[in-house]
C-alpha cells in the first residue's frame, strides 16, 4: 500500500524496506519459539527451516544496506547541463570499476545518502577508453526538482547497475522507437552507440529506424541535440510537441511508416500512453506479444 501512495516521499518509502526487514525477523523468532517441537522433523519443519534462513539470511541484508552492493561503483560528477524548457538535467559522471552496459538499460544512482538510490536510465554508451556515464534527470519529485540546485562538478556519487532488458535487440528488418517525454532517454544512448560503431568501425546497417518523439515541453536546445544524435546514427526523427502538432497516435506511426507490420516497436514513456499504443496496435493485427516492448517507465 505504501509503494502505490506516491505522495509519501521516496526517502520515507525507502526506509520501509528496512522496517519489514526488522518485522521479518520478529516475525521468524516468533515462529520458531512457538513451533511445536515435533513439526521440525516434518517435511513442515523442513520447508520453514530452508524459508527463516534465506528469510533471515536476506532480511540482515537488507537491513545493512547491502542489496546490490556487489554491483555498484563510485563515480564522480565531471558535467552538469540545465534545459529549463524541459526542466531536465543532464549529468556526466567519470565511473571506476564499471562493468559497462547496453544502451537502454538504467542504473541506480545515490547521490546523496539520506535521500538513497534513484533509478535513471543511461543517456549514454558504453566506452572503455573513456569510462563515463550520463543520465538525465526529469523534475518529477520532491528530490528531483532539486538536483540542480544541489549537484556540483566533482561531487561524488555512487552506481548501481545496469539493470533493463530495454536493448534494442532483435532481427526486425525495421524498429520503430516511440519516447513520450522524458522517455526518450534510451533512445539517446542507442543512438550515440550506433554513432560511435559507424565512426570506429565504418559500420552500416539494413535495419531502418524511425524514431518518434511526443513531448508537451520545448526546449530547443535539447531538440537540437536530438536531431544531431539522430542524424549521426541515420536514424529518421518525428518531434511531434503537443501544443502545436497534436498528439502521437499510433494512425500517426502507421501512415509514417509503410513497413510498420513487419517492424518492432520499442516504447518508452507514460505507462498509459505506451499502453493506449499497445491496443491500437494489436487491434490492427500487430503481434504484440512478440514485438512491442515497452520499458518500465514507473517503479512506484
Amino acid at each position: 500500500m505504501l509503494a502505490l501512495l506516491k505522495r509519501i516521499p521516496y526517502h520515507w518509502f525507502l526506509k520501509t524496506h528496512r522496517l519489514l526487514a526488522i518485522c521479518y525477523l520478529a516475525l521468524g523468532f516468533h515462529a520458531t519459539t512457538l513451533m511445536k517441537n515435533s513439526y521440525w522433523l516434518s517435511p513442515v519443519g523442513w520447508l520453514v527451516t530452508v524459508l527463516l534462513v534465506f528469510g533471515s539470511l536476506t532480511a540482515v541484508i537488507a537491513m545493512l544496506g547491502k542489496i546490490g552492493a556487489g554491483r555498484q561503483a563510485p563515480g564522480k560528477i565531471t558535467a552538469l547541463h540545465y534545459f529549463p524548457g524541459v526542466k531536465a538535467l543532464e549529468v556526466e559522471a567519470e565511473v571506476h570499476n564499471w562493468p559497462g552496459h547496453k544502451p537502454g538499460q538504467f542504473v541506480f544512482v545515490t547521490t546523496d545518502v539520506a535521500e538513497g538510490a534513484h533509478p535513471y536510465t543511461l543517456a549514454s554508451s558504453w566506452q572503455q577508453e573513456h569510462p563515463r556515464i550520463t543520465f538525465i534527470a526529469k523534475e518529477l519529485g520532491d528530490h528531483t526538482a532539486l538536483l540542480h540546485t544541489k549537484l556540483h562538478l566533482g561531487q561524488s556519487i555512487r552506481i548501481e547497475g545496469p539493470y533493463g532488458c530495454f536493448t534494442f535487440e532483435d532481427d526486425r528488418h525495421c524498429q520503430i522507437w516511440i519516447g513520450g517525454g522524458i522517455g526518450i532517454t534510451p533512445f539517446i544512448a542507442r543512438m550515440k552507440y550506433l554513432a560511435s560503431i559507424g565512426k570506429t568501425q565504418n559500420w552500416s546497417t539494413e535495419q531502418r529506424i524511425a524514431l518518434f518523439h511526443s513531448t508537451a515541453d520545448i526546449d530547443e536546445e535539447a531538440l537540437d541535440k536530438l536531431a544531431q544524435d539522430a542524424s549521426s546514427a541515420h536514424v529518421q526523427l518525428h518531434t511531434l510537441i503537443d501544443a502545436r502538432d497534436g498528439y502521437l497516435t499510433g494512425e500517426r506511426i502507421r501512415a509514417t511508416v509503410p513497413g510498420w507490420r513487419t517492424a518492432s516497436i520499442w516504447f518508452c514513456g507514460p505507462t498509459g500512453f505506451g499502453e493506449a499504443l499497445k491496443k491500437d496496435f494489436a487491434a490492427h493485427g500487430f503481434p504484440v506479444e512478440r514485438h512491442f516492448h515497452q520499458e518500465l517507465f514507473a517503479m512506484r
